[in-house]
């Protein structure tokens, strides 16, 4: 049997798009006849704290030479020296979401020194595997890895078709974790110009990852006076998610930078109709037609794009429609799952020729 081991940042049930790739890519494996051993990482990263140190030093130590370890980037980005202890012995897959050094907020120094410890880690890679071909485009331009990587985008589970309201007020649906990159605060100030507009929005995302943003966005819902508009829900099961996408009529999502974008995907496994911006890989996600991108950190834009979707039901009408037909091409998690194992085979191939 084909076996692997792949390690986390944390608990894989964590509601981020992230881990939900990273365990279904395991569901998928293993229906394939994989033998998958996750461990699950504690401590902080992607700067680890002692804890994160210790928990996978002692993962990587007590595995035999020879095994093929899938390492979640964002648990292995900030420890070179100790991936580099191990590359000589283990066959290293690096499982690269977004570059770190992308991550929204960083000064100047961080983002540098981000870059450097993991342009280490890369290069200890015996296959480097990413999201999207951006993700791939993006460690070119930045030096990362000593090779091609091998693209690997996420699938999609089948979804109904979202009902929608069947009146007012239009129900704006975001599903991000709160923090700086997925541009709440953006988002906040784009509908603070949209008060006279008969409007709710929800959003399900987790609070506690970066607790002073969460505070931060309360406070602008708070000031705007949007309280009964603006509702947050934390991070929600698969069940109440799916009850929140079967009421919305419009997905928005604000984000300054996505390494894929995998909740754009899922809106779209609904039928519905997408604002969004051009951050990072969202520009090639969105499918032609099923909704505006703009440019990422411009409310104003963001505001007039949202206006003209909830205020003009042939423009939504036009969206949801291109979003129904382009969810009849969206690809499987199944397949996803088999360009992944194709990639573990290849770099199986071709260490054991080397």
């Amino acid at each position: 049997m084909k076996a692997a081991i792949l390690v986390a940042p944390g608990s894989l049930s964590q509601r981020t798009g992230g881990t939900i790739y990273d365990a279904t890519i395991v569901d998928a494996l293993r229906e394939a006849g994989w033998q998958i051993d996750v461990v699950e990482l504690a401590g902080r990263f992607p700067w680890p704290d002692a804890r994160a140190h210790a928990a996978l030093e002692q993962e990587l130590s007590a595995l035999a030479d020879g095994a093929l370890v899938v390492i979640d980037a964002l648990a292995a980005g900030g420890l070179p020296a100790l991936i580099e202890r191990h590359a000589a012995r283990l066959r290293l897959v690096l499982l690269v979401h977004h570059p770190l050094a992308d991550e929204t907020g960083l000064s100047e120094e961080t983002a540098a020194e981000l870059l450097a410890r993991e342009r280490r880690v890369l290069a200890c890679a015996a296959r480097i595997i990413v999201t999207s071909a951006f993700t791939a485009q993006r460690l070119q331009a930045l030096g990362l890895g000593n090779q091609a990587a091998v693209v690997v985008e996420p699938g999609v589970a089948p979804a109904a078709l979202a009902r929608g309201t069947t009146g007012a007020p239009c129900r704006l649906l975001c599903v991000a974790t709160i923090t700086p990159r997925k541009g709440h605060l953006t988002l906040i100030e784009a509908l603070s110009q949209l008060g006279e507009l008969d409007w709710i929005c929800d959003c399900v995302g987790d609070e506690q990852r970066d607790a002073a943003h969460a505070d931060d966005v309360r406070k602008a819902i708070a000031e705007a006076d949007f309280d009964a508009r603006i509702r947050l829900h934390g991070a929600l099961g698969e069940s109440a998610l799916d009850g929140y996408y079967q009421q919305a009529d419009i997905f928005v999502l604000a984000s300054h930078y996505e390494g894929y974008g995998m909740v754009i995907t899922e809106a779209i496994a609904r039928g519905l109709p997408v604002v969004t911006t051009t951050g990072g890989a969202l520009g090639r996600t969105l499918p032609a037609g099923a909704g505006v991108a703009v440019e990422p950190g411009d409310a104003g834009a963001l505001a007039a794009a949202l206006a003209g979707m909830i205020d003009d039901g042939a423009q939504r009408a036009r969206a949801a429609a291109a979003a129904r037909n382009a969810r009849e091409h969206l690809r499987s998690w199944h397949a996803a799952g088999a360009e992944f194992a194709r990639a573990l085979e290849s770099c199986t191939d071709r260490t054991s020729k080397a």
